[in-house]
């Protein structure tokens, strides 16, 4: 278990994807171009009616918005392993981990009334319209952020990228109004951001966080219904 997670998130993949010093600073004005936009049309989606027409239409513009800004920037790259193949196995068993580690902290959360209530204004939009529509919105931004935040973000940022693309996911995800959701991009952040130096790439924290994404969607309704 150590070495698989040392693997997945501290061992650094060789590599050279270095951008030129003209690359990293178009890199870095989309990037913070891109987080305010984003941010804005976050928290203005989350106060939208649950399952409205105008509630879908504001999260897929979402993400098109961190899409779009990930492309603009600049290459992507999808990472490697140590062992050269794609990461592709370890991210989705480490977004199942973290999803059992939040459903546990869940049955605590419920027991604290202040925290209960914002999980539970969250948790409105999944009581709301399709479930199956529920799933792409969520599966669609899930890869999104990542492209952006682990992508465009990442590679715009020279020292200490973790850190700081972890407190631009939070600032963004802030303009929400909620503490549990800033909570959860934390940890989120952490995680993802720890793929991405390790892999070089992507696919692993898009991997981690739709399989996390996922679960939460059909886990915290059955435990605070």
């Amino acid at each position: 278990m150590r070495q698989w997670l040392r693997s997945s998130l501290w061992e650094v993949v060789p590599r050279d994807q270095r951008d030129t010093s003209a690359a990293l600073r178009r890199r870095q004005i989309v990037t913070v171009l891109v987080v305010l936009l984003g941010a804005g049309v976050l928290g203005y989606s989350i106060r939208i009616d649950p399952g409205s027409d105008a509630f879908y239409l504001g999260t897929m513009v979402l993400a098109l918005i961190w899409t779009a800004g990930a492309l603009i920037s600049g290459p992507l790259h999808l990472g490697r392993r140590v062992s050269g193949m794609r990461p592709v196995l370890p991210p989705i068993a480490l977004g199942l981990a973290m999803a059992a580690l939040f459903v546990a902290g869940a049955l605590i959360v419920r027991e604290i009334p202040p925290l209960d209530r914002q999980v539970r204004s969250v948790l409105e939009f999944a009581d709301q319209g399709s479930m199956a529509v529920l799933l792409a919105v969520t599966v669609l931004n899930g890869i999104a952020e990542e492209l952006f935040f682990r992508g465009a973000a990442y590679a715009a940022i020279p020292r200490h990228p973790v850190f700081w693309t972890t407190l631009a996911y939070v600032v963004a995800t802030l303009a929400t109004g909620n503490v549990m959701l800033a909570f959860a991009a934390i940890l989120l952040g952490v995680v993802c951001g720890l793929q991405r130096r390790a892999s070089g790439g992507v696919l692993a924290p898009i991997l981690t966080h739709i399989t996390w994404s996922s679960i939460m969607l059909f886990a915290l309704p059955m435990i605070f219904g």
